[in-house]
């Protein structure tokens, strides 16, 4: 997205940016293990804040290199490996379970937002069944899916871009409330929440403020860990690229069901996910011997939450049509009610229905994001191997949707 209001840093100052983005991420950590307040609202929704305060003070700008190509071309890549050490698939079968199904159950609800979306708000803006195509394969899939939709059906590149600035804002605000769903006295009251019971009644030890605090206190971790940790993430994402390459350049792209093939296999997301999860999985010892990649990949993660926040410009999105905003929180709202209402019949826990929800339309990255910030490090296996499932249907559905819709 192109910079359109100058800004008190230029979107080519990269060392700025750069200064500000460690510096926001760095205040983020601190007001976590600080405050309580910070702790249950999460180090996440922080970060995402700040940069929606930033960008719309005009302080920085709605994009810039050192977003697009530092945060998104490597810090996101090489968070995934370090946070899916952890997950040894041998453990995770019950969870993983579970989220399929409450995941399955938020992309239908995703699916029927967009048509009742597209119903309610027709006429107001043109071209608004692709905007249902894109965000159905955006909040099943994620971004390959939402590009990939949008090439298929030739989307206008303007509403492309006033869609991303409504659809970032709108995730905003759906972050917080999943949160404040976490810890509402009205969900706990209706729902089990096992996870977060185990974090609460481990309560706080020694000089910790906050829950946070007392998670990431001070551990054993060597130069040597930094440097194979490192390695590690950069050797996955390598190879994961080289694989995803191959691929794209293997499978066809002359009809919609070949082009989600090679949008799913051609994704180095996906084989970053399958790669990491078999490494943790066969060699889960050495992947537990790997101290301090949780502590890097959670770094790493709370930059990528800030740049989510980057293109949230209010400006633009008044001026570049406010429905789409309307149109992105009916969708989601109605993925919240399949998630929320199928998971109570079929007796699962809060926690799962809420990463399931986040899985369907942050993707399986903010909703691993969210699992760290909350405690609920058990769950982030499961996040990212349903969230990443979402990259197999999200382009399908997507197509089904917008050509049912006249896209």
């Amino acid at each position: 997205m192109e910079q359109t209001v100058k800004t008190l840093i230029s979107p080519d100052n990269h060392w700025a940016l750069m200064a500000i983005l460690f510096s926001a991420t760095a205040l983020t950590v601190w007001l976590e293990q600080k405050y309580k307040w910070a702790a249950r609202v999460s180090g996440a929704i922080i970060a995402l804040g700040l940069a929606i305060i930033l960008v719309n003070l005009r302080v920085i700008p709605d994009s810039a290199p050192i977003f697009d190509d530092f945060v998104w071309g490597y810090a996101v890549p090489l968070a995934i490996p370090l946070l899916l050490l952890q997950t040894n698939i041998r453990h995770i079968r019950r969870e993983a379970g579970h989220f399929l199904v409450i995941f399955l159950i938020g992309a239908a609800g995703t699916v029927c937002g967009n048509v009742l979306a597209t119903v309610l708000l027709r006429g107001m803006v043109p071209g608004l069944a692709g905007v249902a195509a894109m965000m159905t394969g955006s909040y099943i899939g994620g971004g390959v899916n939402f590009t990939a939709v949008a090439d298929a059906f030739d989307v206008d590149s303007t509403l492309i871009s006033s869609t991303t600035v409504a659809d970032n804002l709108n995730m905003a605000v759906y972050f917080l409330i999943l949160i404040g769903i976490a810890g509402s006295a009205f969900f706990r009251k209706y729902y089990r929440h096992p996870y977060i019971d185990d974090v609460e009644s481990r309560g706080l030890s020694g000089d910790a403020k906050t829950l946070a605090a007392q998670y990431w206190v001070r551990k054993d971790v060597s130069l040597r860990d930094i440097a194979f940790d490192l390695a590690y993430a950069a050797s996955v994402v390598w190879i994961s690229k080289l694989i995803g390459g191959f691929f794209a350049g293997l499978i066809p792209t002359d009809n919609w069901f070949m082009q989600m093939l090679n949008t799913f296999f051609g994704s180095q997301y996906v084989w970053i996910t399958n790669i990491s999860v078999l490494y943790a999985t066969i060699w889960s010892k050495q992947a537990e011997e790997m101290h301090g990649a949780q502590e890097i990949g959670t770094w790493l993660i709370y930059m990528f939450f800030f740049v989510i926040g980057v293109p949230a410009s209010i400006v633009l999105l008044v001026r570049n049509t406010p429905i789409l905003l309307v149109f992105c929180m009916i969708v989601v709202l109605t993925n919240m009610l399949f998630c929320f209402v199928g998971g109570k019949l079929l007796k699962l826990d809060l926690e799962e229905i809420i990463l399931a929800s986040n899985a369907n339309i942050g993707g399986p990255t903010t909703a691993a994001g969210m699992a760290i910030s909350q405690g609920w490090v058990k769950l982030v296996g499961p996040c990212m191997l349903v969230g990443t499932f979402g990259y197999v249907i999200g382009t399908w559905l997507g197509i089904l949707a917008g050509s049912l819709l006249g896209a």
